[in-house]
């Protein structure tokens, strides 16, 4: 099978451990993930923004051959044990494509706005373990029990252990691409950086575990392989401060947070004639009760949009208006806020009473969101993390060999913003704006008015 592909060009699964690829593509499950968008509501900031969780899936397929084939250079000084076999390759290039197969509509936001919604992990190792999905049955065609070790592999269990940490680690193909795949698609450019060298620098090391023995890793090459990996976390960090937690695409996610939930509220009330036919699996999350696993494959984005485009006609008003804001992009406002939790508390109590004032309910309306990242987390014992690798020197850790990483290493960021109905505006500001002033807002030096425009 051959692909072209924006990102990586020439995309080709043609050897024998690669052909997984084929069966597995043509599943249903794996169709699916054409209409889950990768990004969410990021195409109301960006309007590139527009690509797939399926694009995704066969670029993190794409760069794990590619990883598994640098792997193979290098493995010659590895125990017999750990070195990869073909089985073992079919795995890690099943694991990299069906790791987001378990995702949601508008992706991560599902799980985060329904009531005990379930992760998409837990979904994903559902589907893949199932006798009854198609993916279950490719998989098992593959070899007796293959889904069960490659369900296994994506919760950190696998026979060779530094495979786990090449579909999800400190560094993994999932991050490799969509780092790359979401600048490109975003316009910007902060997500650069060079795989290329960065495959190439990385070679195998040992290091100590926790039980007191030593355990291999994947590691950077000598100090010729710092500048991609620093890159490539320093990307990472740049596309979550301008990408993935833009103030736009929150206050969007906020506004869904809020209609999904008078929605959810409409269906415990059996109010059929305000939310009309609502898909099994949406009704069910929203009523709190356990979804079947085929009420949730049939859910997608444009199952969602179209429940959306339906309440926009909605007798309930609240329901209708915030359905044709998002319809017509007419988000929230947002504030920001300092990096202080009692400020935070006031500010959310303030802006509520202007909006019970003005007849609008605060708890669907007014929110503090806080976007938290690390942009470069490494632990202090175990194996686990990055690994340089120089010659005639102990094996370190790259926070330590790294200038810069060593600075992000570890570090806890926080940007809390206040968001509110746009028809408030001039009156949340003057609620907060006494606890405001004089306190450093995390932005740029005039945020509070930037942030409420």
């Amino acid at each position: 099978m051959i692909l072209r592909d924006p990102i990586h060009g020439l995309v080709e699964f043609e050897g024998d451990d690669q052909r997984v690829v084929e069966a597995l593509l043509a599943t249903r499950e794996v169709q699916r993930l054409r209409r889950v968008r990768q990004l969410g509501l990021t195409s109301l900031v960006f309007p590139g923004a527009e690509h797939s969780r399926f694009a995704h899936a066969v670029g993190a397929a794409h760069v794990m051959t590619r990883l598994l084939r640098r792997v193979r250079r290098v493995e010659d000084e590895l125990p017999p044990e750990l070195r990869m076999d073909a089985e073992a390759r079919r795995e890690a290039i099943a694991a990299a494509l069906l790791h987001d197969l378990g995702h949601g509509p508008f992706s991560h936001l599902f799980e985060d706005v329904m009531p005990d919604a379930r992760h998409h992990e837990a979904w994903t190792g559902d589907i893949l373990r199932d006798p009854g999905t198609e993916i279950h049955a490719a998989l098992e065609g593959l070899g007796e029990g293959t889904a069960g070790r490659v369900a296994d592999l994506l919760v950190g269990t696998h026979r060779i252990p530094y495979l786990t940490g090449a579909v999800s680690g400190t560094l993994d193909v999932d991050r490799a691409d969509y780092l790359l795949r979401d600048s490109h698609m975003t316009g910007a450019r902060y997500g650069l950086y060079d795989l290329d060298w960065l495959l190439r620098a990385l070679s195998f090391g040992e290091v100590p575990d926790s039980d007191g023995g030593s355990a291999w890793v994947l590691a950077i090459e000598g100090r010729k392989g710092l500048p991609p990996i620093e890159g490539f976390f320093l990307g990472r960090h740049f596309m979550y401060e301008q990408v993935y937690h833009h103030k736009a695409t929150r206050a969007g996610e906020a506004l869904v947070r809020g209609l999904l939930a008078r929605m959810a509220e409409l269906v415990r009330d059996g109010d059929r004639d305000a939310v009309g036919d609502v898909p099994a699996g949406l009704a069910r999350a929203a009523r709190g009760e356990p979804v079947s696993l085929g009420d949730y494959l049939e859910l997608d984005d444009a199952q969602l949009l179209a429940c959306i485009a339906n309440w926009a006609r909605s007798s309930d008003p609240f329901l209708a208006e915030h359905s044709r804001r998002l319809l017509e992009r007419r988000l929230p406002k947002t504030l920001p806020l300092p990096d202080d939790e009692a400020i935070w508390t006031e500010a959310h109590a303030r802006a509520c009473a202007v909006a019970e004032a003005a007849g609008v309910r605060a708890d669907l309306t007014i929110f503090v969101d806080v976007a938290r990242d690390v942009p470069y987390p490494e632990p202090d014992e175990g194996p686990g993390g990055m690994w340089v690798r120089i010659r005639h020197q102990p094996m370190q850790r790259l926070g330590e060999v790294s200038f810069l990483l060593g600075e992000l290493r570890n570090k806890k960021l926080r940007r809390p913003r206040l968001i509110f109905p746009a028809p408030l505006r001039d009156r949340v500001v003057d609620a907060v704006r006494e606890l405001l002033d004089g306190a450093t807002a995390p932005e740029s030096p005039d945020s509070r008015a930037e942030g409420a425009r």
